[in-house]
C-alpha cells in the first residue's frame, strides 16, 4: 500500500534534495519554493504537516527544487525578489538586486536631502532597484534609468509599470561618449555598474555565473565603467551636485582617483554591513 503524500513529507523531500546537492541554505530555499508551489509558508507546513499534499503542487515544488539543485538562482525561479521597500520582477538576463546595494540608495538619499525636484540619473539600472527606490523617496524627482541590454530593459520597464513610479527608462550604452550628450544639469548620478574583473568571472560561484555576464564584466581590471562614467557622464552634473557608485572589494582607491580627476571633491568611501568598502561618493566642485 502506497503511503500518503503529506505536506510535511513533500517539504522534507525537497529540503533533502537541496542538502544533498550541497545547498547551504536548503531550509531557506525549500521554504520559499514550497510557498511558490503551494501558496503556504513554513508555519503552515508545521501546523498541517500530516495533511495530504496536492499532487500537482507537489510535482511543481519538486520541479522547482530540481532547478535550484542544478544551480538556477532562487530569485529567478521565484520570478521576483525584495529590495528595500520594493518587490521587483527578476529573471534570466538581469542582475539580481542585492542587500549591499541598499547602501548606495541610502547614500544618494542623504546627498539629495532637501533638494526640490532633483534630476537623478541611474546608470546601468538593471531591474531599476536604485532608481525606483529613489523615486519612492523623492516623489517629485525627474529620474532617468539607463540600461543597454534588452533582457534587462524588459525587467526595468516591467518594474516601472508595476510600481507606477515616475521613472523614465532609456536604452543607451554607458561606455559611449555620445550616450551622455543629451544630459545636463543633473543633481546626482548613481550607478551600480559591472565591476568584476574579466578573469574572475569563470571562478565566481556557480549560481552567480547564471546571471548575465554583461551585468558582471567590468573589463580586464573591473574598472571600465568607472572610467566611462567619470569621463563622459560626470561633466553632466551641475556644480554642487553629487555622484555615488557601488564598487567591488579593493576598488575604492582607483575609483576615488577617477572621481577626483573628473573634478569631484569631498570624496567618501562607505562600508557595507560586512565592513567592506562598497560605495564611493563625491560632490562636483566649483573649481
Amino acid at each position: 500500500m502506497q503511503s500518503k503524500l503529506t505536506i510535511g513529507k513533500t517539504y522534507r523531500e525537497g529540503k533533502k534534495i537541496l542538502s544533498e546537492a550541497g545547498n547551504e541554505c536548503a531550509a531557506f530555499d525549500s521554504a520559499y519554493l514550497f510557498k511558490k508551489a503551494f501558496g503556504f509558508d513554513r508555519q503552515y507546513v508545521l501546523v498541517h504537516s500530516q495533511d495530504t499534499a496536492d499532487k500537482k503542487c507537489a510535482e511543481q515544488y519538486i520541479k522547482y527544487i530540481n532547478q535550484r539543485a542544478a544551480g538556477r538562482p532562487l530569485q529567478y525561479i521565484l520570478g521576483s525578489w525584495p529590495f528595500m521597500e520594493l518587490n521587483l520582477s527578476v529573471g534570466e538576463g538581469v542582475l539580481i538586486p542585492r542587500e549591499e546595494t541598499e547602501l548606495l540608495v541610502r547614500t544618494a538619499s542623504k546627498m539629495l536631502n532637501g533638494k526640490i525636484r532633483p534630476r537623478i540619473l541611474d546608470l546601468c539600472s538593471g531591474t531599476g532597484a536604485v532608481a525606483l527606490s529613489l523615486a519612492q523617496v523623492f516623489t517629485d524627482a525627474d529620474i532617468t534609468a539607463v540600461e543597454f541590454y534588452d533582457d534587462a530593459l524588459k525587467y526595468l520597464n516591467c518594474n516601472i509599470k508595476n510600481t507606477g513610479f515616475n521613472v523614465k527608462a532609456v536604452k543607451l550604452d554607458v561606455l559611449k561618449a555620445e550616450s551622455a550628450e543629451k544630459f545636463s544639469d543633473l543633481d546626482i548620478i548613481v550607478s551600480n555598474p559591472p565591476y568584476v574583473e574579466k578573469s574572475e568571472i569563470p571562478i565566481l560561484q556557480t549560481e552567480v555565473q547564471k546571471e548575465p555576464k554583461t551585468a558582471l564584466d567590468g573589463g580586464e581590471d573591473g574598472l571600465n565603467f568607472y572610467r566611462a562614467i567619470s569621463e563622459y557622464w560626470f561633466p553632466k552634473l551641475k556644480y554642487g551636485a553629487a555622484a555615488a557608485v557601488e564598487i567591488g572589494e579593493g576598488q575604492a582607491d582607483k575609483v576615488s582617483e577617477f572621481f577626483i580627476s573628473a573634478g569631484l571633491s569631498n570624496i567618501r568611501v562607505l562600508k557595507d554591513f560586512n565592513n567592506i568598502e562598497r560605495v564611493v561618493a563625491g560632490i562636483k566642485s566649483n573649481d
